[in-house]
């Protein structure tokens, strides 16, 4: 039987709240309880961890970083507006967690959500969730995905090889992070 994650606030994070830009519908899908894990201590994810099967630990999980700075956890095919219980976060995207000498850490890590398109900067939140809990971790996203919205046709573009220009229309896009135009 699975623990029941906590999802008390924590303390306050810091850095650029993004807001969910995907799908109406999986938005609306979301229902109150919805969320992923809470990993608020070395506690809560060493509780989380032994819970997980041999499967589940060979693919990468969803994550977020709540405006609270707390890291939270879902299974891979979750959608990170879920794992968010619909919430702003401060970054988003998939992580994998290995065995380093005598503690867990992170494998691999990214920003790779299109519901959210965090900017790679969101890194400093994650780095904070992560250090809270303990965990190992790389110095920065060891995948770094850099999102774009067109100017023209308002389009989402992922951005590959520095080719800053909109798969959709042609257009230069901005070099700077500009997918929601509220933020």
């Amino acid at each position: 039987m699975r623990r029941k994650c906590s999802r008390l606030a924590g303390v306050s994070g810091r850095g650029r709240n993004y807001r969910y830009v995907g799908p109406v519908e999986l938005k609306t899908a979301v229902r109150p309880g919805d969320g992923g894990c809470r990993i608020g201590s070395a506690a809560d994810f060493g509780g989380w961890i032994v819970e997980q099967s041999a499967a589940e630990l060979a693919e990468p999980f969803t994550f977020v970083v709540g405006r609270d700075g707390v890291l939270r956890l879902a299974p891979r095919r979750s959608e990170h507006v879920a794992c968010a219980g619909g919430d702003m976060v401060l970054s988003a995207g998939e992580i994998s967690f290995m065995r380093e000498a005598d503690r867990w850490a992170v494998g691999e890590i990214s920003n790779q959500s299109t519901g959210y398109c965090p900017d790679v900067t969101s890194w400093s939140a994650v780095a904070r969730a992560l250090d809270g809990v303990q965990l190992g971790r790389p110095s920065g996203f060891t995948h770094e995905v850099v999102f774009r919205r067109c100017p023209d046709c308002q389009e989402h573009n992922i951005v590959r090889e520095d080719d800053f220009v909109c798969v959709f229309c042609d257009s230069d896009l901005p070099a700077a992070w500009n997918v929601d135009p509220t933020a």
